[in-house]
């Protein structure tokens, strides 16, 4: 078998959206690129991917530039075509090295990261298993679900978001970004809001946005003014390459901290793990390097004792992939479930995926287990 063909179909939600009013869900994304990966023997494997998906068209579809041998600022697609897909690992670094010059990190390795989970898409459906048997384990198949959303502007829009997410099913909701950041006074209210509506069960974990730019002794401070509260976690309380800044809260707070999402490669979260000391890995697949750098995360965290709870937003795409990277986890915890009812969202996948007593099902179907919508895929796309 033969890899054909590598494409990144660009989609549009319809409509602009503004900002959230009080109690209303985030909008979802407005542009998504979706990758797709045929092969001769007409498997086709898939991947959508959190990024800018015009700019991953270009590094996907640009054409080889260096000479035989010495490929370092190719095009994806150039390096992989004619290539056995049963090869995830060897393809990987060959466009890791193919792009070095202008990649290593940002939309590069996003774009390889979206190659790669459509690889393992194909080689599930060839032998017919789901990918997290492929990555060598299924632990678990259900995996408890956590709504993620914003953080609304009052304390009773607060609480009623929160009720309405437990009337829904879920047993932990996460408040992130929207309003937190700009009175810490409110985003006390705003907390205390929360966990008030949730009352003593439901877990509530707090993503504080890493765009509101702190020291680590505000990260401190911010955190402990938390406790009370009792969070599950705290996310991105620092700028993602503030190492040494998230070893100094981690080391100081009891609240479990968090982050990843923005990190890539085993090197990067090796960082994470040895130097920034955090209690919990955010890999996000489309981001990560794919699963193929993911099952070395997986790896690692175990060895360091720390957890891995996948960061999922997009789509139901990208959450299908997550579970199976939890499932392929002895301690799998948490997957993060968007909230947001845009088509880019709920409608990808002809079956959405839908909570159960709290949980969503780990797909057993191959590959990833969800069948990508191809009508929704022509009528959102603009490239």
């Amino acid at each position: 078998m033969k890899i054909t063909n590598v494409e990144v179909l660009v989609l549009k939600s319809p409509g602009l959206y503004s900002r959230p009013e009080a109690s209303e869900e985030p909008p979802g994304p407005t542009y998504m690129g979706l990758v797709r990966v045929s092969t001769d023997a007409g498997i086709t494997g898939y991947s959508d991917m959190e990024t800018a998906p015009s700019v991953a068209k270009a590094a996907v579809e640009a054409p080889p530039w260096s000479e035989p041998g010495m490929e370092c600022f190719d095009g994806l697609a150039s390096l992989i075509i004619g290539e056995n897909p049963l090869e995830p690992e060897r393809l990987w670094y060959k466009m890791y090295r193919g792009s070095i010059y202008y990649g290593r990190r940002g939309v590069a390795i996003q774009a390889i990261s979206a190659i790669d989970i459509a690889l393992w898409d194909i080689m599930g459906k060839l032998y017919g298993q789901p990918v997290c048997i492929l990555l060598g384990a299924r632990w678990c198949e259900r995996v408890r679900a956590y709504a993620s959303t914003l953080f609304r502007p009052t304390p009773e829009a607060m609480a009623h978001a929160a009720r309405r997410y437990i009337d829904r099913g879920f047993t932990a909701i996460k408040f992130g970004w929207g309003v937190f950041g700009e009175d810490p006074k409110r985003d006390i209210e705003l907390v205390a809001a929360a966990r008030s509506a949730l009352g003593n069960g439901p877990d509530l974990l707090i993503d504080t946005g890493w765009f509101v730019e702190r020291t680590p002794k505000q990260a401190i401070g911010i955190v402990k003014s938390l406790e009370p509260y009792r969070p599950f976690l705290i996310e991105e309380i620092l700028h993602p390459e503030d190492y040494d800044g998230y070893r100094q809260v981690a080391d100081s707070v009891s609240i479990p901290i968090a982050c990843g999402e923005q990190e890539a490669t085993e090197w990067g979260f090796h960082e994470l793990i040895a130097r920034a000391r955090v209690d919990i890995l955010q890999p996000d697949l489309t981001r990560c390097g794919g699963f193929t750098v993911a099952r070395k995360i997986v790896h690692m965290a175990e060895r360091a004792n720390v957890l891995v709870i996948p960061h999922s937003w997009s789509s139901d795409l990208l959450t299908a992939a997550s579970l199976h990277l939890n499932a392929f986890q002895r301690r799998a915890v948490l997957v993060e479930f968007n909230t947001s009812q845009g088509p880019l969202s709920r409608e990808l996948v002809k079956d959405p995926l839908r909570l159960e007593n709290g949980c969503l099902r780990v797909p057993d179907g191959p590959g990833l287990g969800v069948e990508v919508n191809e009508s929704v895929i022509a009528k959102y796309r603009i490239a």
